[in-house]
This record gives structure tokens, sequence and C-alpha cells, in this order.
């Protein structure tokens, strides 16, 4: 048999002033050929793809595949081009058995606050109605109405950080393969749990959380369980936090199970936001800490991965401010500051403008005398699912107070501890490193880390959840309601 995968794939914070265009998946990734990509994200997916079709003899294809960095809103001709190249893709390689889509989940263009609805729809309307679509999401998605109708089989990552990307796409091959050949036919419940947060996977209680999901997939007749924890800053009107399973013909266990779920989910709410600081509370343990590892700070607010500008400075000038040396901060997105170094070259002594460019959420600039230690014109670091994190033209520039500083050209929250490594940052000695990420540090960090803070700053994705300004969103949800239950049944 034949399968066609492809993707186009980005996370839209539809607050963030920066709007996603061609050049943002150029810059990340756009794959044309059909054939395995040479580099980049798509490789593993495809590979691996392939290696578990070999065994039985089936093939598969590769069509568009296009990721960007999260941003804001895609420009909408852009997505239309990207979505067009994909389906007359499709449209070359019938007649096929089956369909895999491996995207995000929670990408918005203008006009299209669904797009992969609208893309899973427009696939279903080229391979008609027998043939399966499995689909694999971020755990940060809409699983929308239109999701639901037009796709077969839908799997969400369990993990955050993202450590089980080719595992969850392995499930999504085993279920549209037996779908494909008659063994099984999914249907899919699922239960809003009318919450917006972050749940990290990481520590209890949401990692037990993940076990009992996986237990509970043991069921007889249960074929998948996912949490789609939602994305937050993309306000569209299906979003939150939301549990579906996908059960071999029977909907009213799939259904049973996912309220189950969801009312656990809620049960434990109070328990799973863990501790925030903000930059001053943070500082204050990294000076109180004992010497040994380092303090490991997560600048959250700031997260390229969840479309920020990844050149904020709050963090960065009450370092400065209260004196503090011995830490590392990355990455900062600062092309200015990357031209200037590159210019001046390794060994120079310059005053240098870092961060604040690109909105209030940035903070201001910050003036630095620095030396510049290195730069490299094609910087990477490990990033999910075994693939490079590509960085561009990168720098490590020192203060003489011992703040260490990598600044990339490429865009990129932290996945690896090469971010740092790879410039020539000795992160074990270290006091503390500031990582601007939000959860996907963590795999790589965690194991240098005497202890590991989440800070929150002014950023752009600050965790006052009941405060985010939704436009499209329903507005009962907690925490900006106490009972969004109560609240529906009080209308």
């Amino acid at each position: 048999m034949k399968f066609y995968v492809a993707s186009i794939a980005t996370e839209t914070n539809t607050f963030a002033p920066v709007p996603t265009g061609m050049a943002s998946f150029e810059e990340l990734h756009i794959h044309r050929s059909g054939d395995v990509p040479a580099r980049g994200l798509f490789r593993g997916a495809v590979q691996h793809l392939r290696e578990l079709a070999a065994p039985a003899g089936h093939d598969v294809v590769a069509g568009l595949m296009a990721k960007a960095q999260p941003s804001g809103t895609t420009v909408r001709a852009v997505y239309e081009q990207l979505r067009d190249e994909l389906l007359a893709s499709l449209r070359a390689a019938l007649p096929v058995q089956g369909v895999i889509l491996p995207m995000h989940g929670a990408m918005v263009a203008d006009g299209y606050p669904d797009c992969e609805g609208d893309l899973i729809e427009r696939v279903r309307e080229i391979v008609g109605p027998r043939v399966p679509i499995g689909v694999e999401l971020d755990l940060h998605c809409h699983f929308t109405e239109r999701m639901h109708r037009h796709a077969d089989v839908i799997v969400a990552y369990k993990e955050y950080p993202h450590t089980d990307v080719l595992e969850r796409l392995a499930e999504v091959w085993r279920l549209t393969v037996r779908m494909a050949e008659g063994a099984i036919h999914p249907v899919t419940e699922v239960f809003d749990c009318r919450m917006v947060g972050f749940w990290h996977t990481s520590r209890e209680p949401m990692k037990g959380f993940v076990r009992r999901m996986q237990e509970l997939e043991a069921t007889p007749g249960v074929l998948s369980i996912s949490f789609g924890h939602g994305f937050p800053y993309g306000d569209v009107p299906e979003a939150g936090a939301k549990v579906w399973v996908v059960a071999d013909g029977d909907a009213s266990l799939a259904r049973r199970l996912a309220e189950q779920l969801g009312r656990e989910l809620w049960a434990m709410r109070r328990e799973t936001g863990g501790l925030r600081l903000d930059a001053d509370g943070a500082i204050d343990q990294l000076l109180a800490a004992a010497p040994g590892r380092p303090v490991v700070m997560a600048d959250h607010a700031d997260n390229a991965g969840g479309g920020a500008s990844s050149d904020s400075t709050f963090i960065l000038r009450r370092l400065v401010e209260r004196g503090v040396g011995n830490v590392a901060l990355g990455a900062f997105w600062d092309l200015g500051a990357v031209h200037v170094c590159r210019e001046a070259g390794v060994g120079s002594r310059l005053v240098l403008r870092l961060g604040g460019k690109v909105g209030p959420a940035s903070g201001e600039p910050v003036d630095l005398p620095v030396t510049v230690r290195t730069v490299l014109p094609a910087h990477s670091q490990a990033g999910l699912g075994g693939s490079r994190a590509e960085c561009g033209t990168s720098v490590w520039a020192s203060t003489d107070e011992g703040l260490d500083l990598a600044i990339v050209s490429i865009r990129q929250q932290v996945f690896g501890t090469d971010l740092f490594t790879g410039l020539g940052i000795d992160l074990a000695s270290q006091r503390g490193i500031v990582v601007k990420s939000s959860q996907h540090f963590y795999a790589a960090f965690e194991p240098l880390a005497g202890e590991v803070l989440y800070v929150d700053t002014p950023g752009l994705l600050r965790n006052d959840f009941e405060r985010i300004p939704y436009r499209h969103r329903d507005m009962n949800y907690w925490p900006r309601v106490g009972d969004p239950w109560l609240e529906t049944s009080a209308r």
C-alpha cells in the first residue's frame, strides 16, 4: 500500500506583533522535492515512517513539508500558496491508501482561524471518504470540530517537553495502516476541560497523569488517548484544554473515558501550575543557592516557541543592575547585535546594544561593554525528535562581570545545552543559566541543574491566563471563572 505524508506547521500567537510570512517558512524549513530531506526538522519523521513501512512492503511518498517558527498570524496568501502546493502534490501521488499529516494544530492565518481543519477537509475532498487520514498534533493544539469531522485518527504528543514526537508518529502510522487494512473502525469522542494553562509533564501530578493515559490505552477497545493542552495565546473560537479518546467502534466507551480523564484534570487544576517567580525573586534564589551545579532559570514569557520575540531584557537588566555575574543567557534574537559583533571580529571590545527591539514586550535595550568571544556562521542546537534547530550566524559575547550572552540570527527557543556549549560557553562553571524557553529546555538542562526555576516577566507569554484579552474564544474558562460548568448552567 502507498501512504502519503505532508505537513504545514506553525504555532500562531495571535497577539504577536510580527506576522508569519514566506520568509519565516523558508528560514526554518520548506521541502518540496518529495524525497527525504537532506537535513532539518522533517528528516527524522519521513525516515521513521519509511522504516516502519519497510517490513510490510508499504511505500511512503513525501509531499510538501513546511514549518515556520511560532510567531504572529500567518499571511493569508502564504498559507494558501503552501496549502495549494501540498494539495497538488497529493493529487500527483494518487492513488494512495492512506494519508499521514504531522502538523501543529494551532496555526492561524488571515481568514483561517483553523488552518489544520481547513487543510484536512480539503485533503478529504481529494482522497474521498474511504481513505484513512491520520493526524499527529503538538499537544498545544486547538482540537476543532472540523479536524474531528474530516480526520479518522488524531493523536497528540503526551509529553511536555515533547520527547515523544516519533513515538506518537508511530502510533498514528499503526492506526492508519490498520484502518486501511480494515482491521479497526476508529471513533473519537472529546471532552472540553474548560481550562487555559500550561501543564508540565516532567513533574507530578502531570507525570502520573501521562502514565494514567497510557495505562487506560490498554483497555480493550481503546486505540488512543490524547490530552491537548491548548495554546493559551491563540485567540480562536475552539481554543482550550481538551481530552479525546479514540476507540474501535465504541463511541460510548470513548465518551466515558474522555470525560473521566477530563474530570481528573479539573480536580487537580490547582496542583499543576507550579511556582513562578518574578526576575528579582529568581535572582534572590540564585544568590541563595549552594555552590556547585548551576541554577537554571526559564524565561518563559520570552519563548520563541510560543511566538515571543526572544529579545526581552527584563532578566538581563536586573542581573546588570544588581551586579550579578557568572550567568549565561540566551538565546537573544538580535540581528543588529549579531552584525555588529561579526563586523568587529573575535577578540574585539565594544559597547553592544542588546535586545529590546521588537516591541513593548521586549523591554528596553541594554547597553553593555562586551568582548566578542565567538562568531559562528552556521550554528545549530539539538532540537525535537532528533532534529537540529538552526540558529544561523551566532555570537558569544561576554561582559567583564561574567555575563555570557548567546545571540542568534534565527529566532529559536533553547532546546539543547549545545546552543551554549557549541559557542564555547562552559555551562558547568556557571552560577546560573537563563534560557529563553518554556519547557523544551528541561530534558537537556535538568541533569546539570542544581535547581530549575520558572520566571514570569512582562514578556509576550505572561502567565496571567485570566487576563488574556481574548475577542474570539468563549470567556467561560478557568481560571477566569471559578467554575465554568456552574457558570454555564446558570445562564
